[in-house]
């Protein structure tokens, strides 16, 4: 006679099946959409590039560098601080004097909103010049024909909005952090493929807020960057506003943008996440975000056989395992032109398993920390300041400096 735990291990240990399935189709979906045509612009408007800076990133200086010269004929790059004692501001007026056509640096003005990106969004687009806008991340660099995607795709007055695929990078240096390699895994092999498939199969825009571009005029007629000055998903919102409010559409680009990561502890790692599953509950809401598990084959196989340990669940458990490194090992081939090396790969069930920690975290809490804040994270990801319970405590850091892209 079948046990509970035996009925719940049997439940999970098909839903890991389920998910394997899933993870396979999302890359198959993966390698369509990036083989398909480029887009060319007929024109090439001018664009300004808005770069919020937060902190040394990884890389940072090198990141910089790969927008000094993309071959597109008229652009700026707009480098936004909050203040000049950020540690990136020396780098950013560097940067700005060698490419002093490129470059410009801009100090926030003002600070009326709870989240601290779009408070610099706010003061850059200001100070723009053009209409074409594009919010870059500071851990970003972009493939040369990034600018003309853009523009190519923007020449359609029904699109509201270009987003693109991300990949992680970082995890071939020795000096690579385990937070970090799990990190740039689980961008390349988990969330890339599944906005993809969103796109693809589901019809569902899903907008990557560190790749994002607009014209003036629709930031414009959604009231401007301050119109998502207090929440925390400034992408997920805007995304949603321009297809239910401007009824525009939205475009993921084939181009993947090249996220660096190299000094993420795997406790940066896992607040991180733990911090996006708070504000992916309260967007997705309580169904959706429970589906997510069926995109963590490990961590349902692992309940599986803790819940019941036998041949059948330890035998799915390593299935699980092994599909995951196979799959990454893929999703980098995709992505990056080259797979991760076996080291990194290795590091994936175990940044599977953290995460479900993390997700297991957003199912119950909406409080995360950010930049020095306290803050409660409501439906939509509408953002609430929580007090202090004591002003000796401080909160912990990501990646040990702050950073813009966190």
């Amino acid at each position: 006679m079948a046990t509970p735990l035996h009925v719940v291990a049997l439940g999970l240990a098909a839903a890991a099946l389920v998910g394997l399935a899933i993870g396979w189709g999302q890359l198959i979906a993966l390698a369509r959409h990036l083989c398909g045509p480029r887009a060319v612009p007929v024109r090439r408007p001018p664009i300004s590039i808005l770069k919020p800076l937060c902190g040394l990133d990884d890389r940072l200086a090198a990141n910089l560098r790969t927008f000094a010269a993309l071959p597109y004929p008229d652009y700026e790059v707009l480098l936004g601080l909050r203040h000049t004692g950020d540690p990136a501001y020396p780098l950013a007026q560097a940067v700005a004097r060698r490419w002093p056509g490129r470059f410009r640096v801009v100090l926030q003005e003002g600070e009326t909103g709870l989240n601290p990106k779009v408070n610099q969004l706010m003061t850059l687009a200001r100070h723009a010049r053009h209409d074409l806008l594009v919010i870059s991340d500071s851990n970003t660099r972009v493939p040369p024909g990034y600018l003309d995607e853009i523009a190519a795709s923007l020449e359609d007055p029904r699109v509201g909005l270009v987003t693109h695929p991300l990949v992680g990078y970082g995890d071939t240096l020795s000096s690579a952090c385990l937070g970090s390699i799990a990190d740039n895994l689980h961008l390349s092999g988990v969330i890339t493929p599944s906005i993809v498939t969103a796109k693809l199969v589901c019809g569902k825009d899903y907008v990557v807020g560190k790749s994002m571009a607009m014209r003036r005029a629709d930031v414009d007629a959604l009231g401007g960057f301050a119109s998502v000055k207090d929440v925390l998903a400034e992408d997920f919102v805007l995304g949603r506003a321009v297809t239910g409010r401007l009824h525009k559409r939205i475009v993921l680009g084939r181009a993947a943008v090249t996220c660096i990561s190299e000094r993420r502890s795997l406790a940066g790692f896992v607040r991180r996440y733990a911090r996006w599953s708070v504000m992916q509950h309260q967007c997705a809401g309580h169904l959706a975000y429970c589906g997510l598990l069926l995109l963590n084959p490990v961590l349902l196989a692992t309940a599986a056989v803790l819940a019941d340990p036998s041949r059948s669940t330890a035998a799915i458990c390593a299935l699980a395992t092994a599909s995951r490194v196979a799959s990454d090992a893929v999703a980098g081939r995709l992505l990056r032109g080259r797979g991760f090396r076996l080291r990194a790969l290795l590091i994936g069930p175990l940044g599977d398993l953290l995460s479900g920690a993390a997700w297991a975290h957003g199912l119950f809490s909406r409080s995360i920390e950010w930049r020095s804040n306290r803050l409660t994270v409501l439906r939509g990801s509408r953002l609430r300041v929580r007090p202090r319970r004591s002003s000796h405590t401080q909160p912990k850091s990501d990646t040990g400096p702050a950073s813009a892209a966190a």
